[in-house]
């Protein structure tokens, strides 16, 4: 998240563990309620990650592919939302078809799951407690368990290794980590991930900027640019402002922090 200050009201996020056999596929369920009622309304913006959601609010449930660009809502009055953050590569058993055909989009979810989705959507919009609509997605996606897919557990495995290893910082880092070739590793990512891995590995390091920046550190852009895999330092402050939409001094300020 981008971090900017609640104008007034209130705003619960939580998280919340699938059960366990799901968690090939599930990430975690996440639940928003905000109660902004009588206050100005609220711009959320978010960094995306590699990851595609399963999202049930008022109006309609959707999906919601990778999204490659800044991700911004804007929140007013008294609502409440359940979403379904799929592990990268989980839910291309459920749309049966390369989920790079998502990205960038948002879908009704009944495209992919059907009418079965209704009762579902009653319980999760409801006011019944979190730990009965964990139940209930629990109970939706347990009916409906794909069978293991090795393809699934590598593009798994793969976005993780990004994540938790900085020292991948091209696409060549992830081949010789991942001991196969670029256009298997395209094609993997393309089919199960819905992104590029270049994609993926950029969008994980502007992550390490943007919690650079939320902790209060004051960034050496050079050395900064080396370690994240950047050509140079105007390369790293041009692609942070394409995908945030500040420069990282504007971004400072939005923080109440001036550079």
């Amino acid at each position: 998240m981008l971090r900017r200050a609640l104008p007034g009201g209130r705003m619960r996020h939580s998280r919340r563990r699938p059960s366990s056999d799901l968690t090939p596929w599930i990430a975690h369920y996440w639940l928003i309620h905000w109660d902004l009622r009588g206050c100005d309304p609220h711009v959320a913006e978010s960094v995306p990650h590699p990851n595609i959601h399963l999202v049930f609010e008022n109006g309609g449930s959707v999906v919601c592919g990778v999204q490659t660009h800044k991700f911004s809502r804007l929140l007013k009055g008294e609502s409440r939302v359940f979403g379904i953050k799929f592990r990268p590569g989980g839910f291309r058993p459920f749309y049966r078809a390369p989920v790079s055909d998502l990205a960038d989009r948002i879908i009704p979810a009944h495209r992919v799951f059907g009418k079965d989705l209704k009762p579902l959507d009653d319980i999760l919009l409801s006011s019944c407690k979190e730990s009965e609509k964990v139940e209930a997605a629990n109970a939706f996606f347990q009916a409906r368990k794909p069978q293991t897919d090795p393809a699934i557990v590598l593009a798994s495995q793969l976005v993780d290794r990004i994540l938790q290893n900085p020292e991948i910082k091209t696409v060549d880092d992830l081949v010789r980590v991942a001991g196969m070739g670029k256009r298997s590793l395209q094609r993997l990512f393309s089919e199960y991930v819905g992104v590029s891995p270049k994609w993926v590995i950029r969008r994980y390091r502007l992550h390490e900027l943007i919690e650079k920046f939320n902790a209060g550190g004051e960034p050496d852009w050079p050395q900064l640019a080396l370690e994240l895999g950047y050509f140079d330092q105007a390369h790293l402050i041009n692609d942070f402002k394409s995908i945030v939409g500040h420069s990282p001094t504007e971004y400072q300020k939005l923080l109440g922090r001036n550079s």
